[in-house]
């Protein structure tokens, strides 16, 4: 056993050094990738300093690739682990906040907020709203993404079958949305052009502005994920097992409904809602640690989740006939076929941890 054991760590201790490795190298082909390809040592010029401000290279690192990168991993952190305490908490494998329903509430809080004041996002956080509107948007979209999900979890609680919960938060979602498309539809135009490359998913679109808010935002809810990881791993053997070791399960409930609402809502503000990372990366993560215990499954998930976003991002750049690919498009490339994997190994679709 103590054997067994310490070959585990070891295994563990490999995966997230080689997941964190993999993750640098990935955030600096994303700014060296693009259009147009930027020599390393430029990159280095203009992250140092060196290069003057001026300099095409200079320009392009810091005004856009940097931010992008930054963006990306975000967004793939906080959507994964948002996924992974969805997982947890409806002890169901295939909850996320695309499936659950989170991303079409935070959407429509986004689209009362943004449609309603005649804008964009973009347009709203310059106009004169400042931080102070994009925090405006993120708690819009986390409230819509709890309007959704409450009712959700209160029918996970009083139904035994998996399915028919996702099901139920599918149809949620799908009448969210309904009525998100009655507000576009009488958007001007250019708002529903705008609108309509927003649902595409994209990391490109966030401004350092932005960056303000979502990285707080998004920090804060992975803090308190990591500080939730005692908690977590207890549900994992049941609420009645987690209430007798002295774990106020209601109180956890709402505070994880309310981490993943806001990170899940805050990506969806900023980056449009980007599917399947969050059922995809917990998956990733616990088939490479071979363990389901929290205190390595999310610092995992969270190097595994920037690494996948970072990634996409890559592929979606990709010189092709159709321009940059749809963000949405690519993660659905990734994350179907472990969604499909997932479904043809669960048994009667219970959650096993």
């Amino acid at each position: 056993m103590p054997a067994m054991a310490a070959s585990m760590r070891t295994r563990q201790t490999l995966v997230l050094g080689l997941a964190l490795f993999l993750l640098l190298v990935a955030f600096v082909a994303a700014i060296c990738l693009g259009s147009t390809a930027i020599p390393l040592q430029s990159v280095i010029g203009a992250l140092s300093g060196q290069l003057a401000n001026g300099n095409p290279d200079f320009d392009i690192v810091l005004s856009i690739r940097l931010p992008r990168a930054i963006t990306a991993c975000l967004a793939g952190a906080a959507l994964s682990v948002a996924g992974l305490q969805m997982q947890t908490l409806m002890r169901n494998p295939l909850a996320d906040p695309f499936v659950l329903g989170i991303t079409s509430g935070a959407s429509l809080g986004v689209a009362l907020v943004v449609l309603a004041s005649g804008t964009t996002v973009g347009a709203f956080l310059s106009s004169g709203m400042g931080l102070g509107g994009g925090f405006a948007i993120v708690g819009a979209a986390t409230l819509g993404g709890l309007l959704v999900l409450v009712p959700v979890l209160a029918i996970s609680v009083r139904l035994q079958n998996p399915s028919t919960v996702l099901i139920f938060g599918l149809m949620t979602g799908y009448a969210v949305s309904a009525f998100v498309t009655l507000l576009v539809a009488g958007a001007r135009p250019d708002q529903l052009e705008r609108w309509i490359a927003w649902g595409f998913g994209s990391f490109s679109a966030v401004t350092w502005t932005e960056l303000q808010v979502l990285a707080p935002v998004a920090m804060l809810g992975l803090v308190v994920a990591c500080a939730s990881i005692k908690p977590l791993n207890a549900l994992l053997l049941g609420e009645n097992y987690a209430g007798s070791m002295g774990l106020n399960t209601r109180a956890m409930r709402l505070v994880t409904m309310a981490v993943a609402s806001m990170l899940a809502g805050a990506v969806t503000a900023f980056c449009g809602p980007i599917g399947f990372l969050g059922v995809a990366v917990p998956h990733m993560a616990r088939a490479m640690l071979k363990s389901s215990d929290h205190r390595v499954l999310v610092p995992a998930t969270i190097l595994l989740g920037a690494l996948m976003a970072l990634l996409a991002q890559l592929v979606s750049l990709l010189p092709t006939n159709l321009g940059v690919l749809p963000l949405n498009a690519v993660t659905a490339l990734i994350g179907a076929p472990v969604v499909v994997f997932v479904i043809l190994r669960s048994r009667n679709g219970v959650f096993a941890g």
